[in-house]
């Protein structure tokens, strides 16, 4: 076949793309690639563009012309066919009319010698005049839109997927001749072509070392749906930044000391601005650490740089915030990101906008890869809005007056507690700032993962809740007093043995019970009671919650005495119901809706209000009480909560409880004996929901709880959601009893040590 371009033998990749007037001879490549390497799969994607702009890209096999395809060529060209290349050139100037006669004459050359090579084979004029009109429809339907640049400078190109038919290859091979590049990618290797074209006269193969087997799910349609998905993202963008971050790439791994670094010291190339992002897990040496920071603190200020400093928490965003972010329902990812990053202002300074929009939507797009089949679109959305309001809070402290290359420093003690905050500290990281995060309890306090991430591990570890930032907040543990603590940590952890108030919150969990295992059970420390268990901070109490029905045997006396057994010093016993009167005096009562808003307890509101009661318990103890009333209010316990205003009763009851209620909830050690209720109630009168609501509470911060109903009525039930506690049936009920004088109960019921090894006790 006559050769109106040569075919150059590929050397390189790269060389498809070189013009026609760069090229070492004016040719063109066909070229057949039958395996894959990472440069292959590079170079496939490259061509694949070039092909959209300038060429025709065929996935699957080229579809034979259909009736209306032949009914349009016979409307316009008639039925007259010769083989000439005169007749040829006529047919393409009425078929194609945009090519020009240098391109016509080329393509009439390539083509009559296709079909001159038919004629030598034995084929049939009849055959050979199909061939023609195949080819002419193909040229028309199919190729048209590079006809008209064969054998241009910009060279056009074929990217062909699959394994050609004999008369594909021959209209390959005819444009290749006029002027065109070629490619085949043959996923099935090269055994079929071979067939067809035996001494890869009309392409070669190409080869280079490392060349596999494609990957199986290799196509060009995730080719097409990745670019398809990198230019739907570049639009997210918008106008990007003119300067871009250089994270992490300078710093010499000195921690404190990096971030201290001048910025004019840490790159000179005016395209980046260069900021690190550094955790640090563990101390060096616990003696000298709060020191250091402190001292890291006062050089930072004395430098006058932007310091944001977070201890422990972010703290979720308030319902302000919250309310503040625009936001709709999303059905895709990029409709969710370019929505949200509309929120992103900073009229102060235009470029650390744009650098703040691209940094948010380069996290999210990032978050959204990562989770794949598994992304969850609302709770990204939450993700999204919570990032969105910390860039907020934090943005103005900052960036204040901010000039290039200014880099501020976030510094974050204690470590990432959940995703969220991951989030917001990987999009801060690739900002203008130095983010420094700091885990002096070691390894495992902090859930952020990156790629631009920096970290540093030591091995002592120490427990620190508050960044120094004043003198007064630098404490130095001597070496004795770590001593001590890490033979605490020896002794005291996992090994069934505890320290005076070693924990400072607590889980309780019912225990279901024989009616004669609550007297067993009632003095045992609860550590020995079934299911207690110590997880990291946190204590699993099993505790009781019970109501006991009817008298034993009738025999009132007895069941009075068994009573009095289970009063200790630090039980509360109530006697008739009921014990809080509805619409009693309540001073709390009147603040309460202030402080439950938008499904949410506002602790510190709580805490900083003139009427709050519990501000002389320690601070851990009033965590504990508000977290056990949120927890109340959550669980929807009590009947009527979110629907006719019971959870603001809840909130006035639990912050109004008995002084001596509030004691025995100080003095409670988790790992000890527990407080205890007893309410004993003979008569008719239904308890009241104020008393429902403290037995719940208690029950939930850890106390024994056993309703003594010697009646059966079922008056305890009448508040709770759903059965809460455990029924014991003892015997026939007894009506109109009078509760006998329990207040020397616990002096009655001590016995001394004769009493107990000859069973005196009364």
């Amino acid at each position: 076949m006559t050769e109106v371009f040569g075919h150059i033998k590929i050397q390189d990749l790269n060389d498809f793309f070189k013009n026609m007037n760069e090229r070492e001879s004016a040719g063109v490549f066909f070229c057949r690639i039958n395996g894959y390497t990472q440069e292959i799969g590079r170079f496939i994607r490259t061509y694949y563009a070039a092909a959209v702009k300038c060429g025709v890209i065929i996935q699957g096999r080229l579809r034979n012309p259909d009736e209306k395809n032949l009914a349009y060529y016979h409307e316009i060209m008639g039925p007259a066919f010769q083989l000439n290349t005169a007749f040829i050139v006529a047919a393409l100037r009425k078929w194609l009319p945009r090519m020009n006669d240098y391109q016509r004459e080329n393509v009439a050359l390539s083509l009559y010698d296709a079909l001159f090579l038919l004629q030598k084979e034995g084929k049939t004029e009849h055959m050979i005049k199909n061939a023609y009109i195949k080819c002419m429809c193909w040229l028309y339907y199919r190729f048209e839109r590079i006809v008209s640049q064969l054998g241009e400078n910009h060279v056009p190109k074929i990217l062909y997927e699959g394994t050609v038919s004999r008369y594909e290859l021959m209209i390959l091979a005819i444009l290749s001749n006029a002027g065109c590049d070629v490619v085949l990618l043959q996923y099935d290797g090269d055994s079929g072509y071979l067939k067809l074209d035996g001494l890869s006269q009309h392409s070669t193969e190409f080869k280079m070392p490392g060349m596999q087997a494609f990957p199986t799910d290799f196509s060009l349609k995730q080719i097409q749906e990745e670019i398809q998905t990198e230019a739907n993202r570049e639009r997210l963008y918008g106008q990007r930044p003119e300067k871009m971050s250089c994270t992490n790439a300078w710093i010499e791994g000195n921690g404190l000391a990096d971030i201290e670094t001048d910025v004019s010291k840490r790159g000179e190339d005016s395209k980046f601005y260069y900021n690190s992002f550094i955790r640090i897990s563990g101390a060096e040496d616990k003696t000298t650490y709060a020191n250091e920071l402190y001292q890291f603190y006062l050089r930072m200020k004395n430098k006058e740089r932007q310091m944001v400093i977070v201890s422990e928490s972010l703290g979720r965003p308030a319902m302000e915030e919250i309310a503040a972010i625009h936001r709709n329902h999303y059905t895709k990812p990029d409709q969710l990101i370019m929505d949200l990053s509309s929120n992103i202002r900073y009229t102060a300074n235009i470029q650390l906008q744009r650098m703040m929009v691209r940094a948010f939507i380069d996290v999210l797009l990032m978050e959204t890869d990562a989770r794949g089949q598994e992304l969850n679109l609302n709770r990204l959305t939450n993700q999204a809005v919570c990032v969105l309001c910390w860039l907020s809070r934090y943005q103005s402290r900052l960036f204040a007056g901010y000039k290039e290359p200014q880099i501020s420093c976030f510094i974050y003690l204690g470590g990432c507690r959940d995703e969220n905050e991951a989030l917001f500290l990987r999009l801060l990281a690739r900002l203008p700032v130095d983010v420094l995060i700091l885990c002096p309890k070691g390894e495992g306090t902090c859930c952020l993962q990156d790629p631009l991430l920096y970290e540093i591990h030591y091995t002592q570890t120490l427990h620190m809740h508050t960044f120094p930032q004043e003198q007064t907040d630098v404490v130095i543990g001597t070496a004795a007093y770590h001593a001590e603590r890490e033979l605490d940590t020896l002794m005291y952890r996992d090994s069934g043995i505890y320290r005076e108030k070693q924990y400072e919150t607590a889980h309780t969990v019912i225990l279901q019970t024989m009616y004669e295992e609550i007297s067993i059970l009632w003095k045992e420390e609860v550590k020995y009671r079934p299911s207690f268990s110590t997880i990291e901070d946190e204590v699993h109490i099993p505790v009781i919650f019970a109501k006991v029905s009817g008298v034993r045997d009738g025999l009132v006396p007895q069941y009075w005495r068994s009573v009095k057994e289970l009063i200790t010093e630090d039980t509360f016993v109530i006697k008739s119901a009921p014990f809080i009167e509805p619409g009693a005096s309540n001073p709390m009562r009147a603040y309460a809706a202030e402080f439950y808003k938008n499904g949410r307890l506002a602790k510190d509101k709580v805490k900083s209000h003139a009427s709050y009661p519990y501000g002389f318990l320690r601070e851990e103890i009033q965590d504990y009480i508000l977290d056990k009333l949120k927890l109340l209010i959550d669980q929807k316990a009590i009947r009527g909560t979110f629907e006719n205003g019971t959870e603001y009763t809840i909130i006035a009851t639990v912050l109004n409880l008995p002084k001596e209620i509030v004691r025995l909830i100080q003095k409670f050690d988790f790992t000890k004996t527990n407080p205890k209720l007893i309410y004993i109630n003979t008569g008719e009168q239904m308890i009241s929901l104020e008393d429902s609501i403290l037995a719940a509470f208690l029950n939930r911060v850890g106390f024994d709880v056993v309703f003594f109903v010697p009646t059966g009525y079922q008056n305890v039930e009448k508040h709770f959601n759903r059965k809460v506690m455990e029924e014991h049936q003892i015997g026939e009920y007894v009506y109109d009893l009078h509760v006998p004088n329990l207040e020397n109960a616990l002096f009655k019921t001590r016995m001394s040590w004769r009493d107990k090894l000859f069973k005196r006790g009364k």
